[in-house]
């Protein structure tokens, strides 16, 4: 139940910033939003015979065939529940947002949508349209949730341009972007990992000390250095980013000449340390 709780809150919370976002920015400045959002927003700028709630919701009966298939029925039953909540959501969630600058406008309803689209996928659902399809394509092909809005919305925008006008394009683009980066930094950024390679003469107290500060795993590899010919010992081990500062302080503390290369880890699998999200 707790469990159940807490994935409706993030739901409700992250669908009634998204259509704060709509309904208190884009609409008024005449913008279109990600994905099948701002399909429906193309729609009713168009016609607004129906509601926009309505439209989004009719919108995505393809889509979530497709989800119910590959991606699994809890993630199916969760953005069922997603979609309807922000269907009412965007029907219903009408907060005025006194910002006159479009440009301003553009960046602060990506922070918005980027926040509440993010919170959404932080459940086990969705709230349907694209996020569905970054789901699939993120399980299958490691692809980026908030790449593949990004990437969906070239043809939206290259739609807007052609029906209304370049600078509404533009603008969209704007608000596009900082939406993306901002649903990568909340799905993706709290949980973010570090690769680091340590080759240090010094590796048995190194390791000791990796292992009593981060508590996690360190594998020792075998290897050789190419022009000295000599036998080395390469530590391995992937950590949280929070605990970097603390780790690089540990080695340098050892060994001040230790090489030490950190690198981006976009996703790692396994209990201890994985970060792949829960869908």
């Amino acid at each position: 139940m707790k469990t159940l709780a807490w994935n409706i809150v993030l739901i409700l919370v992250g669908s009634a910033l998204c259509a704060a976002a709509v309904n208190g920015i884009l609409l008024p400045q005449g913008f279109l939003s990600a994905g099948f959002t701002g399909v429906t927003l193309l729609i009713h700028l168009v016609s607004d015979a129906l509601p926009l709630g309505l439209v989004y919701f009719l919108l995505n009966i393809p889509l979530f065939l497709v989800g119910w298939k590959f991606v699994g029925r809890r993630f199916f039953l969760y953005s069922i529940l997603g979609m309807t909540i922000l269907s009412a959501a965007l029907h219903f969630v009408r907060v005025p947002v006194p910002v006159s600058d479009p440009i301003l406008a553009g960046m602060l309803a990506g922070i918005i949508n980027g926040c509440g689209s993010g919170l959404i996928l932080r459940s086990i659902g969705s709230a349907g349209g694209v996020d569905i399809l970054a789901v699939i394509l993120n399980k299958k092909f490691s692809v980026k949730v908030g790449t593949t809005s990004l990437l969906f919305n070239a043809g939206l925008l290259l739609g807007a341009a052609l029906i209304f006008s370049l600078d509404m394009a533009l603008y969209t683009l704007l608000f596009i972007y900082v939406s993306a980066q901002m649903m990568n930094l909340v799905v993706m950024g709290l949980s973010k990992r570090k690769t680091m390679l340590i080759v240090s003469e010094h590796w048995p107290e190194i390791s000791r000390e990796i292992l009593k500060k981060d508590r996690r795993g360190v594998t020792i590899l075998e290897g050789k250095g190419a022009y000295s010919g000599e036998a080395q010992h390469v530590l391995y081990t992937v950590i949280s980013f929070r605990d970097l500062p603390q780790i690089k302080k540990a080695i340098t503390g050892v060994d001040p000449k230790a090489f030490v290369v950190v690198m981006d880890t976009q996703e790692v699998m396994g209990r201890r340390m994985g970060n792949q999200p829960h869908w």
